[in-house]
């Protein structure tokens, strides 16, 4: 088990050059990314800095298969929330991330997100564990839709609802109320009149297990891993801290608030993600220069 650096704890604000050293020690990255790289480009997030879900519990897919009621529920709020995800944008976070790739200190880049920032901003070959919201799934026939192309049937099918006013959530969801969800037509598939569901893993549904293989065997290729804007509360992210440490990986982890992994730790950098992150590369770069 790694013993986290003293200058590191909970309440201490270390300096970025601390990680710039444990990057230069253990110079292949398995970084595993979660909601706080994507804060700044304004998506909401899912826990407070004590790890604690804020707002209202996710939908469960067991729910959502067998309830038309809250299929419709689920919908009509993520008709409302949808533009948040859709109209954003790669912040600093995002961008170095791919600079760090760049230098050549990325083995894998994993993400527990679903807004498909990182390969907006140019990362390549990014296993996005909990799948994209860019891509809605047919469960009958299995036939693949592009959500932009589903909001705007929503749109046309619900037009009384364009007005509404929420408060948005994580993953296109929105803080939406309703005595009217009854009457909302949610979408069904074209060829075959099928539940569609979002092609990401809701909270009750495994992450398909070749994402998780090709995810566990980055890991194993790595000198070390580093966890990004992630609490680590949830399995799927938390198992490959596991899985490092069993190995003997030193783990460091850029987050603002308790993670699950404190324990885990070699280095923690209580700091924004965008703040953190462009200050390591800007320091990677600078010393890949001066001895080029």
């Amino acid at each position: 088990m790694a013993v986290m650096d003293t200058q590191t704890s909970l309440n201490a604000e270390p300096a970025p050059a601390s990680l710039v050293d444990f990057v230069r020690r253990y110079p292949r990255l398995f970084v595993l990314g979660g909601a706080g790289v994507s804060t700044a480009s304004g998506i909401p997030d899912y826990r407070d800095a004590d790890g604690q879900r804020k707002g209202r519990d996710p939908v469960i897919l067991q729910d959502f298969l067998k309830s038309e009621a809250m299929r419709r529920r689920y919908w009509a709020r993520n008709m409302i929330g949808w533009p948040t995800v859709s109209q954003a944008r790669p912040n600093a976070a995002h961008r170095a991330l791919v600079g760090l790739d760049a230098l050549g200190h990325l083995e894998r880049l994993v993400t527990q997100n679903v807004d498909g920032l990182h390969t907006q901003a140019g990362s390549a070959n990014v296993i996005e564990l909990h799948g994209n919201i860019d891509q809605v799934v047919c469960l009958g026939c299995g036939r693949r839709h592009a959500r932009a192309a589903i909001q705007q049937r929503l749109e046309a099918d619900n037009p009384d609802w364009l007005e509404a006013k929420a408060m948005p959530l994580p993953d296109g969801d929105a803080l939406l109320e309703s005595s009217r969800f009854d009457v909302f037509r949610a979408p069904v598939c074209d060829d075959c009149g099928g539940v569609l569901k979002p092609d990401v893993v809701f909270f009750g549904e495994g992450v398909p297990r070749a994402r998780v293989q090709a995810a566990s065997e980055a890991l194993a290729r790595a000198d070390g891993m580093l966890v990004v804007g992630s609490s680590l509360m949830v399995y799927s992210g938390f198992r490959f801290c596991e899985q490092a440490a069993r190995a003997g990986i030193p783990i460091a982890a850029v987050n603002v608030g308790r993670t699950r992994a404190d324990h885990l730790l070699s280095l923690k950098i209580a700091q924004p993600c965008e703040v953190a992150l462009s200050a390591l590369v800007e320091q990677l770069a600078a010393h890949s220069h001066s001895t080029a």
